[in-house]
């Protein structure tokens, strides 16, 4: 079978060997899911007390969202499905990201939000 470039390339990036400190950074942990999950519970407190005002429908559809992502990150980490979990996080926090930079919420910390 003739592989096309873009699979032929693919196909070298996969069997390129990666340095020692990369292959720690891919790597999918319980401390780094509880590292991530701190941060994400930390920043929907603040955002919770930081709705701007006459947003609070929209507010409330994101706090939703969070909520069940943060559940979802829950379930799959007790399953041991660890990249899940870690991937229900990113998508929490990013809720919480989407809601600062459309001015949903009035947050001024740039550690935990992307303003």
């Amino acid at each position: 079978m003739r592989l096309t470039k873009n699979m032929k390339e693919r196909e070298d990036i996969a069997n390129t060997k990666m340095p020692e400190k990369i292959k720690k950074i891919n790597l999918v942990c319980k401390a780094r899911i509880d590292k991530y999950r701190k941060i994400t519970s930390e920043a929907l407190k603040i955002a919770e007390k930081n709705i701007v005002k006459g947003k609070e429908k929209e507010a409330a559809e994101i706090w939703q969202m969070v909520s069940c992502y943060l559940s979802d990150s829950e379930h799959f980490e007790k399953q041991g499905h660890l990249v899940n979990s870690f991937a229900c996080l990113n998508y929490a926090h990013g809720w919480l990201d989407a809601g600062a930079r459309l001015k949903i919420f009035n947050v001024k910390d740039s550690k935990l939000f992307t303003i």
